[in-house]
């Protein structure tokens, strides 16, 4: 069984998919081809804004829009305790200090009242300018972002929408990667829209903004590659990628989403079920996923690496994300951004374990790995 099963994607979309890698093969325009322009527009009416530049990966797109914000040394970026490394890693590479915030125990998404504290703090200190909130999209749930805005708002400061986990989400019909006043997502294979490869795009009804973005992605060019008016960096989405990111784009849209919805559904009947006292996936009302990640949380006396080791005996992968909070990353030890208190953030990294789940997943694998569940957990 495959946590998230690619090949099976790939043999119902593999005509489809050949032949629009093989126009490229024939072609020749692996750079800049026709078809990254094209994706662009498919991303941009899908998500709803103006704009979308396509990019190297998801953590260039994260720079690109941190760059274009001249965000750096002296700036404070609130960032949840709970995520992928990348949203702390590119403020700080960028000079700036990530702030890490608590994130609500329900959707372990970054917590309004969490980050107010947390502005409200680095204000009262002084020594950090408050510039921008990196709100990530975690497992393919919106953050809540109705809260946050009226805190960016309240604050002066922009918010960053890392949807590289929430392609596809929504809160009412408005959806993911539109919410932030720069947004960007990840097209990482095992994402919910992934290619063949690393890529990433972003996203943004700012003008001025998406011109800079697709100056700094082809090394700062100005009106031709070799007019180079600023310092970018080379982050290009290459043309097979795009390739293939149009096809499966048109399969998210068409069944993919829909389907993926029924898994998770399945999932936690079968789970609510079981009565197994774990605490499974919240979605709010008028909240929809992607459902990246099918996160539980297990029980305080569970042992999880037992738990993980039984699912594998059984044939069954089982992944953790994330073992352990931002704030005690060895490279943040140093730092000021370590000291922070985000319980709920710890609590997580002690209990969350992932699901398989995709598109394919079919209603008796979902029962097998159920049962395979509870049998670990009464070992």
């Amino acid at each position: 069984m495959q946590f998230r099963d690619l090949q099976k994607q790939y043999q119902r979309l593999k005509k489809e998919i050949d032949q629009e890698i093989q126009q490229v093969l024939l072609a020749g325009n692996f750079i800049s081809g026709k078809q990254v322009t094209e994706l662009e527009e498919q991303l941009a009416e899908y998500v709803g804004v103006k704009h979308c530049i396509t990019c190297a990966n998801g953590t260039d797109a994260l720079t690109l829009a941190l760059m274009v914000w001249n965000i750096g040394r002296g700036d404070a970026v609130f960032v949840p305790d709970f995520t992928f490394f990348a949203s702390g890693e590119t403020p700080a590479y960028e000079g700036a200090s990530p702030v890490f915030v608590d994130v609500e125990a329900d959707t372990f998404n970054l917590s309004p009242a969490s980050l107010e504290q947390a502005i409200m703090k680095v204000k009262e200190e002084g020594a950090l300018i408050p510039r921008a909130i990196i709100a990530v999209d975690l497992f393919g749930l919106p953050a809540n972002y109705p809260e946050i805005q009226k805190i960016a708002d309240r604050y002066g400061l922009l918010i960053l929408e890392d949807g590289a986990q929430g392609f596809g989400g929504r809160i009412g019909t408005q959806k993911a990667c539109s919410f932030g006043d720069i947004s960007t997502t990840s097209f990482f294979p095992a994402k919910p829209l992934g290619c063949y490869g690393d890529g990433g795009a972003i996203f943004t009804n700012n003008d001025e903004w998406a011109e800079l973005l697709k100056s700094y992605r082809v090394h700062g060019k100005g009106a031709d590659k070799y007019d180079n008016v600023r310092i970018g960096i080379n982050s290009r989405l290459d043309t097979i990628q795009a390739a293939v990111l149009k096809v499966k784009l048109k399969a998210f849209q068409d069944y993919e989403l829909t389907d993926v919805n029924k898994v998770a559904a399945k999932y936690t009947e079968l789970l609510s079920e079981a009565h197994m006292d774990l605490v499974l996936p919240m979605i709010a009302d008028g909240y929809y996923s992607s459902w990246a990640q099918y996160a539980i949380q297990l029980p305080e006396r569970a042992d999880r690496n037992g738990v993980q080791m039984c699912m594998k005996k059984a044939g069954i992968p089982t992944m953790v994300y994330y073992p352990k909070p931002m704030h005690r990353q060895k490279a943040f030890k140093e730092t000021n951004s370590a000291n922070v208190d985000c319980l709920i953030a710890e609590e997580l990294c002690k209990k969350v374990l992932c699901l398989p789940i995709h598109p394919y997943l079919e209603e008796e694998e979902c029962r097998r790995i159920v049962s395979a569940l509870a049998a670990s957990l009464k070992k």
